[in-house]
């Protein structure tokens, strides 16, 4: 038996020679290893899709010349959603090494600090992997009257060219993303005008025409908090702005905290370093402001607070550069003209520690609405104190992973790799549904969370409730946000229900319930609501079913002129009724999200008083004079 066993093993055990050791080109690697430059590919229907990365990637080249002092304009235009070009004022690209800076890993103008001091592009990787994942990439390079042009088709070069030029200096980049590797994608223009802004936020004096749009920003993180805030501020903007960092905060009286952090102009969605310093700093300057024994939490809660550093050689945790990693404001090795600088949390804190003082003491209308929000938030932690404690005590003997939590391997332990960003979790009611989703799903990053009916409609209640209802406290424990957005388990939280009325209804009260307590959750894109087919329209072809799944009227109507004659046509009326293997092609690489968002002008109160307050005959004559009556499309088949 031990022979067998040994002979079967060897003759499955693939061949290991010369043939198998392979070389990639750093073009070739890009493509084969995407992942690594850009992180997921994406269609463009999320944020942090790899063609926002692409675009990131040239923009960063223009802001840092905006930096260094060179060209406060900078063009953008995207065509038809799929082609992108940017052209800056700066100093152009150095032709005599043009093809290599957009083609060869590990070359760039940014090792020198003395060339870019604080650039967020350090590692001579960015432009290069726009490149290689274009099916089309152009760069042209203007200096003093001289242009060099370089065409490039996945990574490869196809013509360089120079000539004489009348056009001023600067830089020129169009970049049409492949197709084959990101599918059926396009540009969405929230997501390109979120960027863009972000950029004028913390370079004031630069100015760009997006499409011929004018963008601009002429008091950096203020403008950066009056744009993103869904409720009024208590008090006054602070702004403070310091050599290398700039901060700005108010507090509002919605519940938890909401930050924004940003490193050499890259916005830092995962935060920190930096950002963890500014929380934990801004919360002690106050607390000593007052010399009272204040808990960090109640301080904090309602805050809305940004912070923009620039840091010679940054770390950041990935190339894509969404979280700082090192804790250092410059080279830790003493140079010439400095000796080895402060870490960032000390620079972060000195800094708080001078300016907030200063401000509090100078301004004491403030500083008194600011201690009266901080008692409110006290008053009522002490409130449901005996409530919370024995919430997380009952949270912590519930048996989540068998009653309401089914989770993923992947916080279970079970799954190597940095698998975070992939994780999901789906809410759904009710047995049949929740069923249907936990047979389908990819147990190694997706969890389901069943709801028992319809949630509670938490509008007007305190955080009291999160804790006395039983499904809200064991979804915050399963969620893992009670102390903040930091602890989030699951990059996606999506809301999965009927495509019915009493379907809209629980999606209306889970949104209802994290606009409530967890707003942050909801504005930094975590929130989302499963699209799932309404039709099916299949026809019996050579005894093979031909199957097309419809999620609009739209689409049934093409899916039936297309597999006509007479197509069987079902209506999904719950997710109970989807068989777990017709949804596994609802939730897997191909899933429909709709991501629930929140614009500049949804005031979050006044939102959630309309459409979930008392009043009652305001909201039906809303309904009234806007209700759409849906054709019985039986009658039509």
């Amino acid at each position: 038996m031990e022979e067998l066993t040994t002979q079967n093993s060897t003759l499955s055990t693939p061949e290991y020679n010369d043939d198998n050791i392979r070389h990639l080109d750093d073009m070739e690697h890009i493509r084969v290893r995407s992942g690594m430059y850009i992180g997921r590919l994406g269609d463009g229907e999320q944020s942090d899709d790899g063609i926002y990365v692409l675009l990131k990637e040239v923009m960063d080249n223009s802001i840092d010349e905006f930096k260094m002092g060179a060209g406060k304009k900078i063009e953008v235009n995207i065509e038809d959603n799929l082609r992108v070009s940017v052209r800056d004022y700066g100093r152009g690209i150095p032709q005599g090494k043009l093809i290599e800076a957009v083609s060869k890993l590990n070359t760039g103008g940014k090792y020198d600090s003395k060339a870019f001091k604080k650039s967020v592009g350090l590692n001579g990787v960015g432009i290069k992997a726009v490149n290689a994942l274009s099916s089309r990439f152009e760069v042209a390079s203007f200096r003093d009257g001289i242009v060099r042009r370089a065409t490039f088709e996945k990574g490869q070069l196809i013509s360089d060219v120079t000539a004489d030029t009348t056009e001023e200096n600067g830089t020129y980049i169009f970049f049409e993303p492949d197709d084959t590797l990101f599918l059926n994608y396009k540009f969405q223009n929230q997501f390109v005008e979120t960027l863009l802004r972000n950029y004028t936020y913390l370079n004031t004096g630069l100015t760009f025409l997006y499409n011929g749009q004018k963008i601009l920003s002429r008091h950096g993180l203020e403008d950066l908090l009056k744009d993103n805030m869904t409720s009024e501020g208590l008090y006054e903007i602070v702004h403070l702005k310091g050599e290398d960092i700039e901060i700005a905060f108010t507090h509002t009286n919605q519940y938890g905290e909401e930050y924004y952090s940003f490193v050499n102009g890259q916005h830092t969605t995962q935060g920190g370093t930096h950002q963890s310093a500014l929380k934990e700093h801004i919360a002690r300057t106050i607390k000593e402001f007052y010399n009272k024994n204040q808990e960090f939490a109640d301080i904090r809660n309602g805050i809305v607070a940004a912070i923009a550093l620039d840091v010679e050689e940054p770390m950041f945790e990935s190339q894509t550069k969404t979280k700082l990693g090192s804790n250092n404001m410059w080279p830790a090795i003493p140079q010439e003209d400095k000796p080895a600088g402060p870490t960032i949390n000390k620079y972060v804190g000195d800094f708080i520690k001078t300016e907030v003082d200063n401000y509090l003491h100078k301004n004491p209308i403030v500083a008194e609405i600011m201690l009266q929000k901080i008692q409110e938030s006290e008053k009522e932690r002490k409130a449901i104190a005996g409530v919370t404690k024995l919430a997380r005590e009952r949270a912590k003997k519930a048996n989540l992973h068998n009653r309401k939590l089914r989770d993923c391997r992947f916080h279970l332990n079970d799954v190597r790799g940095n698998k975070q960003e992939e994780t999901c979790i789906f809410i759904t009611e009710g047995d049949s549904a929740s069923g249907s989703i936990t047979k389908s799903r990819d147990v190694n990053t997706q969890a389901v969370f069943s709801l028992r009916g319809k949630p509670l409609n938490s509008y007007g209640l305190t955080k009291k409730v999160v804790y006395e209802n039983e499904e809200f406290n064991l979804l915050q424990a399963a969620l893992n946000i009670e102390d903040g957005m930091e602890g989030l388990r699951y990059n996606k939280v999506i809301v999965a229900t009927d495509a019915d009325v009493d379907g809209m209804h629980i999606r209306l009260l889970m949104i209802t319930f994290f606009l409530q307590f967890f707003p942050d959750l909801i504005k930094k894109g975590h929130v989302y609501i499963l699209q799932t087919p309404l039709f099916r329209v299949r026809n019996r072809k050579k005894g093979v079913y031909e199957t097309i799944y419809c999620y609009t009227d739209e689409e049934r109507i093409a899916a039936i002129e297309k597999l006509s004659p007479n197509p069987e046509i079902t209506r999904f009326k719950g997710l109970g009724e989807i068989s777990p293997d017709e949804f596994k092609n609802f939730i897997g690489e191909d899933m429909r999200l709709e991501r629930v968002r929140l614009r500049k002008d949804d005031l979050v109160k006044e939102l959630l008083e309309f459409y979930m307050g008392k009043n009652t005959m305001e909201r039906q004559n809303f309904i009234i004079d806007n209700l759409v009556v849906e054709e019985d499309i039986t009658k039509e088949e």
